[in-house]
């Protein structure tokens, strides 16, 4: 996704608010471990190193509608990039991984530590997948904290909480209906995987940070009901597109294996449509094996691409983004806010990382 663009002076401060939050925790895990104080230093790092899409969509959507109160939107900025940081942590554990975009992860980077100084392989594992959930614990909590400490009336803090308390809700609906997709015990719909997306990934990285920006902006209720539509609808398209560049993107852009959603067996809406070939069950052992080889990987890949199911997904996401722009045409929303949207559901729908 194209970075929106947000100014100069609230990026910086943006920047050093997320910093002095972490710097904070981090001073405070001294008196603890010393392992304890490596793992905030590992999430220091991860926090800041981001590409902060979600904080910048928050900043630009509260500027666009209007909003005055910097300083609660960059809290709020700072609490949607830390929850985003907690599920990516948890997600990578998930999937049992120890690589995020070409770089080792926490679970990683703890067990290779354990290995090095003796421990048994499964053990520094399991110190390592400990590390991770404990680390997406301690994001979690303190992006809440963040929020329930705005500094505003208390009735744009309670909606901003329930916000908050809605979207972790669906997420974690949303993750664990995929995790049973991938278990492959019963066939998954189009409409069960769509759901599954809209629930994962659209409600966090979309309508939350949207709506927290509305609700801080003292937008209306009709305003916000529109925005919270259009952002799910984004966050489906954002979503396919990442499905699509998970089996056929450029791995030198998205720092990620081409094979590695066929190896854990993340049922996409791709494999969803490519079931219904009779050439699927030529290639079916393949799909979810985490041995999969290289041109086992080339043929599963083949058999999706010629069943017609990337042409098939490619034409849904130029079909939504279209209804997309309809919508924000005949939206209510401030000039600034539709342009907005315009850009990022287009940005969405055509990124290549």
């Amino acid at each position: 996704m194209r970075d929106p663009e947000i100014g100069v002076d609230v990026t910086a401060v943006f920047d050093a608010r997320l910093t002095e939050i972490l710097a904070h925790r981090r001073g405070r895990s001294l008196a603890f471990s010393a392992p304890y104080a490596q793992l905030w230093d590992a999430l220091e790092r991860m926090a800041l190193g981001g590409k902060k899409v979600r904080p910048r969509l928050l900043l630009d959507a509260h500027t666009a509608l209007g909003g005055t109160d910097e300083r609660a939107a960059v809290d709020a900025a700072c609490a949607i990039e830390l929850l985003h940081v907690a599920l990516v942590i948890h997600d990578d554990v998930i999937d049992r991984d120890l690589v995020r975009r070409g770089e080792i992860n926490i679970t990683g980077r703890f067990a290779s530590e354990a290995l090095l100084r003796g421990a048994p392989r499964r053990a520094a594992h399991a110190w390592g997948e400990s590390s991770s959930l404990l680390a997406g614990d301690l994001m979690l909590t303190l992006a809440h904290s963040v929020l329930a400490r705005l500094d505003v009336d208390d009735k744009r803090r309670q909606a901003a909480l329930d916000i908050f308390d809605q979207t972790v809700f669906e997420s974690a609906a949303g993750e664990h209906h995929d995790v049973w997709l991938s278990l492959h015990l019963e066939s998954a719909s189009a409409d069960d995987v769509l759901a599954m997306v809209d629930q994962k990934t659209a409600a966090y990285s979309f309508q939350a940070p949207l709506t927290l920006a509305a609700v801080l902006a003292g937008a209306p209720a009709d305003l916000l009901e529109e925005l919270a539509v259009i952002a799910r609808r984004i966050g489906v398209i954002y979503q396919l597109r990442d499905d699509v560049l998970g089996v056929f993107g450029d791995e030198r852009e998205t720092g990620k294996s081409t094979f590695s959603d066929l190896r854990e067996g993340k049922e996409t809406l791709l494999v969803s449509y490519a079931r219904s070939d009779v050439a699927w069950a030529t290639v079916a052992p393949y799909f979810g094996d985490d041995e999969m080889s290289a041109s086992e990987g080339e043929s599963l890949r083949r058999v999706i691409e010629e069943s017609g199911a990337l042409l098939f997904v490619e034409s849904l996401i130029s079909e939504r983004r279209d209804e997309v722009h309809r919508l924000i045409s005949e939206s209510q929303l401030p000039e600034k806010m539709g342009e907005l949207l315009t850009d990022l559901v287009s940005s969405c729908s055509a990124r290549t990382s």
